[in-house]
């Protein structure tokens, strides 16, 4: 039968004194509302996104599922209505952009746990159930109602089983429960949850599908986002480890939701991964390496101290090193870069060895340039090459060159002022100098 997910998304959260709206708050490097749709793509057929006005960037998020927009903000069914034209035939789910922590799997238990003409809902225990509405269920375990923490009994408070917010059911039902609701509450709002007591008042069960808390925990504040990023990248790390991935002190690495690793991979401490990073097998990274946008082949050793960044490729068995930076650069194999130097907008071919301090200096002022390095050129310290430049195969630059022009291959370049050497003329130098003191 037909699936479709409905997630709102236009709510301002204001609580977290941001500009921004609060689905497109990331963790791991991706939004709230794109780690959502990730785990409800393989589940529903069809997604429909719930906006405020105005959020273009929330939309523009969402693609290529479907949005409709919420006017007048007057409460979680309201909002929910605004996608019943898309609700089709079966099951209808409906989500909330700030449960981005929702796998997969739960959402599968979600419409399994549908029962035929009746309602299901996600719920769970926290260690502080906090301000969250409560469930609260009769003495056949089936769901009666769902009381918000503000309309709440203290005994009805004192209940550890807390809803999470998402509801599923028939599509006809769900249509006709929320145009029931009404805004009979201490906010004067339209309740998604109060879908539930329609529901049971027909005689219809309601189950609940329990879920650990720290998955359905929501977020709206700073601090709740830093919470529900500890979660996620323990998460992350955890099938890292399973995967075959050493870490050598697990807390200390931040990965990215699309991080990809490799077997018998090592991390050392306080390596940290943006989004877009690939790292073939038995790559060691050490410590305090940042990375992003980048490829990385087998066998390859990065820092400790190094930054790739985006369009970076290292193939096979490459060295960077310590404080090196390589940026939209490509590394043929057996390259070695291993301290000080600036690889950027450049190609460096099989076997080179790019010396301590070595800079391409890629950007006028105004355009970006290439450096083009052969393959087994050994480049000595200290040297500029600017681009545009070529430096031909088998080629040797001198210490302290600046490389302005083509190198030919197997020449020899030197760029640098001849030495000058004057004997004794020190002595007389710091006689000058302490006479002059006097």
């Amino acid at each position: 039968m037909q699936a479709t997910a409905v997630i709102l998304a236009a709510g301002l959260g204001t609580r977290m004194k941001s500009t921004l709206p609060k689905t497109l708050h990331r963790l791991a490097g991706r939004s709230m509302l794109r780690h959502l749709l990730a785990s409800c793509e393989p589940v529903f057929d069809r997604i429909v996104v719930v906006l405020g006005p105005e959020m273009d960037a929330v939309r523009k998020e969402a693609a290529p599922h479907a949005c409709v927009v919420q006017q007048e903000r007057l409460g979680t069914a309201h909002a929910a209505l605004q996608a019943v034209e898309h609700f089709g035939t079966g099951h209808v789910a409906v989500l909330y952009a700030d449960n981005p922590l929702i796998r997969t799997a739960t959402l599968r238990r979600l419409l399994e746990g549908h029962g035929a003409g009746g309602l299901s809902l996600l719920a769970f225990r926290p260690q502080d159930p906090a301000e969250y509405g409560r469930v609260i269920a009769g003495p056949d375990g089936l769901v009666e109602r769902v009381v918000e923490y503000a309309d709440a009994t203290p005994a009805e408070r004192a209940v550890p089983l807390c809803n999470a917010g998402v509801l599923c059911g028939a599509a006809s039902d769900m249509t006709r429960w929320l145009r029931a609701v009404r805004a009979d509450n201490a906010k004067g709002e339209y309740y998604l949850t109060d879908a539930v007591a329609l529901a049971h008042a027909e005689g219809r069960p309601v189950g609940v599908v329990e879920a650990p808390a720290d998955e359905l925990a929501g977020v709206n504040s700073r601090g709740e986002l830093a919470r529900a990023e500890a979660v996620l990248q323990g998460w992350m790390r955890e099938v890292a480890m399973e995967a075959g991935v050493t870490m050598v002190d697990p807390s200390s690495v931040f990965l990215a939701a699309d991080t990809k690793l490799g077997t018998d991979v090592t991390i050392e401490p306080n390596v940290v991964f943006g989004p877009g990073v690939s790292v073939a097998s038995a790559v060691t990274i050490r410590a305090f390496s940042h990375l992003e946008g980048v490829d990385i082949g087998p066998g390859c050793i990065i820092g400790p101290f190094a930054r790739l960044r985006p369009g970076t490729k290292l193939e096979q068995d490459v060295h960077v090193g310590n404080f090196v930076e390589v940026k939209a650069a490509t590394l043929a194999p057996g390259v070695k870069a291993n301290h000080l130097s600036y690889i950027g907008d450049a190609s460096v071919g099989a076997g080179t060895n790019i010396g301590a301090g070595t800079i391409t200096c890629n950007y006028d002022g105004v355009n970006k340039h290439r450096t083009r390095i052969g393959a087994g050129v050994f480049i000595g310290s200290d040297t500029a090459l600017v681009a545009p430049v070529s430096v031909g195969d088998g080629a040797i630059i001198g210490a302290g060159s600046v490389i302005t022009d083509d190198v030919e291959p197997d020449a020899l370049a030197l760029a640098r002022g001849r030495q000058v050497q004057k004997p004794g003329r020190a002595i007389a130098m710091r006689a000058a100098a302490r006479k002059g003191k006097l």
